[in-house]
């Protein structure tokens, strides 16, 4: 299995770059292929513009629309790392997934709502949080959060197997830290 991991984090030394470096470990351990996409690395445009147009009109795609999805082609498996922000995903990643998950490729919302046009992969999200968990599930944020990545943006990805974890106390102990780290190893692990 081929695994791509998408990046949403300006340090390289942050703990959501460290959670994908153990995620890899672990798939790698699986006897799968990894393949990391750093967005801020990359330099990755995640601005909506006019060039972006044409494609609802069958018309073509940016390039780096295309190569972006060319790598989501070669993928099995797809995780999306990225700390949680306000309860959603940085606007780099929100604008990747908004110019990359595009109409007549990722889905179409005329003819058949329900499915997406990709094959089926297993989809991951890799989201450290600050605050713990505790917080996160007491008062149903949680719940709201993954039902909207799930609905709102999963399922058109033609993820059938989805496993969202969210990592609460990401800014806690050392030792919190580490467990943390080893629940990303064994999530990349657990990919099959």
């Amino acid at each position: 299995m081929h695994v791509l991991i998408v990046i949403s984090h300006p340090r390289p030394n942050s703990f959501t770059h460290a959670l994908t470096q153990r995620f890899a470990e672990g798939a790698q351990a699986a006897g799968h292929t990894v393949e990391f996409a750093d967005l801020h690395a990359e330099g990755f445009d995640p601005r909506w513009q006019a060039e972006d147009e044409p494609q609802f009109e069958d018309g073509p795609s940016p390039d780096d629309v295309l190569a972006e999805q060319a790598r989501i082609e070669r993928c099995d498996a797809l995780c999306l790392a990225f700390p949680l922000y306000w309860y959603g995903m940085p606007a780099l990643l929100k604008g990747w997934v908004d110019r990359v998950f595009t109409w007549n490729w990722a889905y179409d919302q005329v003819e058949n709502p329900d499915v997406s046009l990709l094959r089926d992969r297993i989809g991951v999200m890799l989201v450290p949080a600050a605050a713990n968990t505790g917080k996160w599930t007491q008062d149903s944020l949680g719940t709201v959060a993954q039902r909207i990545w799930d609905e709102g943006s999963m399922r058109y990805f033609g993820f059938k197997d989805q496993r969202i974890h969210v990592l609460g106390g990401a800014e806690g102990s050392p030792a919190r830290r580490e467990g943390l780290l080893a629940q990303a190893y064994d999530a990349g692990q657990a990919l099959g």
